[in-house]
């Protein structure tokens, strides 16, 4: 990924916050057959590896975990916030005209060579925390064993679990660092003007971002 010295985002625990707030990730696996992408919920378990270890699952039916091997490397990307900047944004506008669009976005790549885990007592394990994860801010959680066992013992022999030690961690964040600081509070501005949980999360990014001016 090209990261301008602007948008780097060196902070481990923001690009965690990140993988974490947005679990979705798009996952791209270099096989014989060529790049595969698929989009797997991933729990991050930061306790594993310098980096961490992204867990998850996908269909028995999929060919994807037949196709991993040592030798195949991956890249999880996970999407933060993001938005369309409009230059009628920026008092630069009317000021001198000398501005164009953009686009604003948070992203992280973890890269690893995944492997494929078909062992029940793991995939239980790995389900029982990842609804936990998901669950935990619901008035009345959700939890595996709520279903029947023998309904369970069929979906867990439907799936199989993918595990991805990341051996490399890439954070970028394009929250207008390279715009002039009119311009800036400008983006801002519009941004808190747009209801939109996504705009909110986003101009809270970009007001972070001047705070390291």
């Amino acid at each position: 990924m090209y990261v301008s010295k602007h948008h780097a985002l060196d902070d481990s625990e923001a690009i965690f916050g990140l993988m974490e707030a947005h679990p979705l990730g798009a996952w791209v696996c270099h096989t014989a057959g060529g790049l595969v992408a698929n989009h797997v919920p991933f729990l991050l378990d930061r306790s594993r590896g310098e980096f961490g270890t992204l867990v998850g699952h996908v269909s028995r039916a999929n060919p994807i975990w037949r196709a991993l091997g040592a030798a195949a490397p991956s890249v999880v990307m996970f999407q933060g916030p993001q938005a369309y900047i409009s230059p009628g944004w920026y008092p630069g506008k009317a000021a001198h005209g000398k501005v164009v669009p953009t686009w604003n976005y948070t992203v992280a790549h973890a890269h690893g060579v995944a492997r494929a885990v078909d062992d029940r007592d793991w995939l239980l394990d790995m389900l029982n925390r990842l609804t936990a994860t998901h669950e935990a801010d619901r008035p009345a959680p959700w939890r595996v064993g709520d279903a029947p066992a023998d309904y369970v013992d069929r979906m867990l022999r439907a799936i199989v679990g993918v595990e991805l030690p990341i051996q490399r961690l890439e954070g970028k964040l394009k929250a207008s660092q390279d715009e002039d600081l009119p311009d800036r509070l400008g983006t801002v501005r519009a941004l808190r003007a747009d209801p939109s949980g996504e705009a909110q999360a986003l101009a809270g990014l970009v007001e972070k971002a001047l705070g390291g001016m």
